[in-house]
Formats: structure tokens, C-alpha cells, sequence
């Protein structure tokens, strides 16, 4: 595992705050993924024996027809304890031995969690994107930080700004009726504009776009 991407745990979460703000730095908002795309990828996280294992899900899929190609788990033990805002470097090591798995890489990674939509602009799809150099994008079930001023239509495919202060840093997506939105946030290589749409691409008849959906039910042993 490379320390620069993810160092070691000491105990001290002030120094992973510090790399946390290093790290953002090479964070791309900028479209660079392929065109077409022809393969999306979906990456999620759970624990097991109490928290003791961290068991991370990666699921391939045929960007075009949704065609689940690929399913792998890894588990390790867990590294650090759940500390606010410091998530990615509790789950990354994991999530990122479920990508070495995978035949090819993937042109496109959807990962269970925020993106730029961050206190420091690092949620974990930033930073498995910045390690593994691939096109994320993130997706939340709830807001960690930023508020909306607009109000968010109930039509699906609907979104509006999220916001700390006057900056952008996501979008809530209404991608189901009926249902709460989801906090979309690109995590590097992808632009702010884009997000939102391309997530809506993989949405069918959930909440959740088929590939997180798919690897949240592999990670959560739903599937067992």
C-alpha cells in the first residue's frame, strides 16, 4: 500500500487531516474518462466480526446494458476506528485490493460515499480516484456537509446544487419519485456539470444506480 496515499494509522487524526488537504490538491474536476464508455464498476464497504474485518465489494459492469461481468470481495482486517470526515482512510486499502481483482480497469467507478462533497473537498470517491488514477464519481445516502437553497422536484432525473457557503460542491439527484435524493459529488476526473447524468444513466428501477446498488448488496452479504 502506497504511504502516500494512504500512511499508516498512529492514532493522530489531526496528520490525516494534513494528507487529507495534500491529497485534495490532485483531485481533476475535468471530464476524462472514455467515450463511449464501455465499462462502469461499482465499489461499496461493510464490516464484519464487529467491526474487526472490513469486507469491501467491486462489481463490473457492461456500461451499455447494465450486465453484471465481474463480482469480487476482499476482506481485511479493519485498520483505524470510524472517525468523522476521515472515512477513505479506513476503507480505501480495502476498496482498492477489490479493484486489483478485476480483469481490466473499469472506465468509470461509482463508489458508496461522497466525492468533492466534503469538508475538505477529499470524501472517499476522491480519494480511491486520485490512488487508483480512475474516473469516480461519489454517491451518498445522506448529506455530511452543505445545504440547498432550491428546492429539489419530485419529476426523476431532477437535481439542484449543493452548496457550503457559495461554493458548489455536489448535487442532490432525485433519482426515484417518492424517494430521498442522493448526494452525487464528482471524486476526480470527472466534472462537476457531468455527475448527476452520468450517474442517472445506471439508474433503473431503485434508488441507488445498478452498480453500487449491486456492490452494497455483495458488501452487506444480502446476496448470501
Amino acid at each position: 500500500m502506497d504511504a502516500t496515499n494512504v500512511p499508516e494509522w498512529n492514532g493522530d487524526p489531526d496528520a490525516l487531516r494534513a494528507a487529507q488537504g495534500e491529497l485534495a490538491g490532485r483531485v481533476r474536476l475535468k471530464d476524462e474518462f472514455a467515450k463511449p464508455l464501455r465499462t462502469v464498476a461499482g465499489f461499496d464497504v461493510a464490516f464484519e466480526d464487529d467491526g474487526a474485518t472490513t469486507r469491501a465489494a467491486a462489481v463490473l459492469l457492461d456500461a451499455e446494458t447494465l450486465q453484471a461481468l465481474e463480482t469480487h470481495v476482499v476482506r481485511l482486517p479493519t485498520r483505524m476506528p470510524y472517525l468523522r470526515g476521515l472515512l477513505s482512510f479506513r476503507e480505501l486499502p480495502a476498496l482498492l485490493e477489490a479493484l486489483a481483482l478485476l480483469s481490466a480497469k473499469p472506465d468509470l467507478c461509482l463508489i458508496d460515499g461522497q466525492g468533492f462533497a466534503h469538508p475538505r473537498r477529499f470524501g472517499i470517491a476522491c480519494h480511491f480516484g486520485v490512488a487508483a488514477d480512475l474516473p469516480t464519481i461519489g454517491v451518498a445516502e445522506k448529506v455530511l456537509v452543505g445545504t440547498s437553497s432550491t428546492a429539489l422536484h419530485e419529476m426523476r432525473g431532477a437535481f439542484t446544487t449543493l452548496r457550503e457557503g457559495s461554493e458548489q460542491i455536489g448535487w442532490m439527484l432525485r433519482s426515484k419519485p417518492g424517494c430521498l435524493p442522493l448526494i452525487v459529488s464528482p471524486g476526480h476526473r470527472v466534472a462537476m456539470a457531468t455527475a448527476p447524468e452520468m450517474v442517472m444513466r445506471f439508474v433503473t428501477t431503485y434508488r441507488m444506480p445498478e452498480p453500487t446498488r449491486l456492490a452494497e448488496r455483495i458488501a452487506s452479504r444480502r446476496d448470501e
